[in-house]
């Protein structure tokens, strides 16, 4: 069977760095009204933390598993659900500048680290300034977000750090949108093709 021409365009165009965000009519209720950010797309699948999905869980408790004090000043923000896969492993995207032990470089703008030494820094305000904490990522196998593409229930945008650091997470699904011009509430929620 030969890929389709979507895949093939999709994966050789990755969509690493660039915001996924759910459309109206999505049906996995996991996903609903979420923005991911991409932060691995190619021939072995993709790798995103959604970046609107506060969890009950708070920095400060992340801190205290850790066994770290928290003098970070930020210790009541929600960590986020990043996805439904290893929601037990903490991830950190941040803007750029400051290293750890696992840190890479997604885009020109954002970085990914995994590593217990940002959670460290973070718990004693060192920074980064410009972070997003989430425990779990999304994640899809190979061609099967393209497929969910193809099928109307992804729109791929450019990634913006200002969304990502300094919109309120309940209004970076809108936000996201509206900044490439799509009213997202004006899009139906029926899937299909012409």
């Amino acid at each position: 069977m030969q890929p389709s021409s979507i895949d093939s365009d999709l994966t050789h165009n990755s969509l690493r760095g660039q915001f996924l965000i759910a459309m109206p009519g999505m049906q996995d209720p996991r996903f609903h009204q979420s923005v991911a950010f991409i932060c691995e797309h190619g021939s072995e699948g993709t790798m995103g933390i959604v970046i609107n999905a506060p969890s009950n869980v708070t920095w400060k408790e992340v801190f205290g598993q850790l066994s770290l004090d928290d003098t970070s000043l930020r210790g009541d923000e929600p960590v986020l659900v990043g996805g439904p896969v290893a929601q037990e492993q903490g991830f950190v995207l941040h803007g750029r500048g400051m290293q750890f032990a696992s840190t890479a470089e997604v885009s020109d703008d954002i970085s990914l680290t995994a590593s217990k030494d940002i959670i460290e820094s973070l718990a004693c305000g060192r920074g980064p300034d410009d972070v997003l904490l989430a425990l779990g990522y999304a994640g899809w196998g190979p061609g099967q977000l393209e497929e969910e593409i193809a099928e109307n229930a992804w729109l791929t945008l450019p990634a913006e750090p200002e969304i990502l650091f300094a919109t309120p997470w309940d209004k970076r699904w809108q936000t996201a949108a509206a900044r490439h011009g799509i009213d997202l509430t004006g899009i139906g929620t029926q899937s299909g093709h012409a």
